[in-house]
């Protein structure tokens, strides 16, 4: 029976998972196992622990984490554009300046959302300094 290539990557899948499984399974029968007070502790850098280990993060943490990654990945993919681009004539270069084109709108729009500022200013909802009667209304209507 011959494979098709798709079935020699789904017996390399099989393969990879069975090694995984197999040394997950012998890891936890060899390892000893002597849980004391310290090692179930959390774990906070070397700082005593004040406190639950749930504490709630700033959501910016992650957003500029994001905002990073996504920039980080473009800049790695205009290096070698930059140093090959004159082999590609035009055509190249305006698919490059297309990439810079929409990586500046990307940009643009995180700086104009406001993810770019670390606080950023707390929106204060519309409220009525005094509470208004309908008979005070229909006076200022009738005015």
């Amino acid at each position: 029976m011959m494979l098709t290539e798709f079935g020699k990557i789904f017996v390399f899948i099989l393969v990879a998972v069975f090694f995984v499984v197999v040394a997950v399974i012998a890891a936890k029968f060899v390892r000893p196992k002597r849980p004391t007070h310290e090692k179930l502790l959390t774990y906070e850098c070397g700082e005593n622990i004040i406190g639950s280990p749930w504490v709630k993060f700033n959501i910016r943490f992650y957003v500029v984490a994001l905002i990073f990654l996504i920039f980080d990945v473009e800049v790695v993919l205009l290096i070698p554009w930059a140093l090959v681009y004159k082999q590609f004539g035009l055509e190249g270069f305006l698919i490059g300046a297309i990439f810079l084109f929409l990586l500046g709108l990307g940009m643009a729009y995180e700086w104009r959302k406001g993810d770019l500022e670390w606080v950023k200013p707390k929106v204060i909802p519309p409220a009525l300094k005094k509470e208004v009667t309908a008979e005070q209304v229909t006076e200022e209507v009738t005015a």
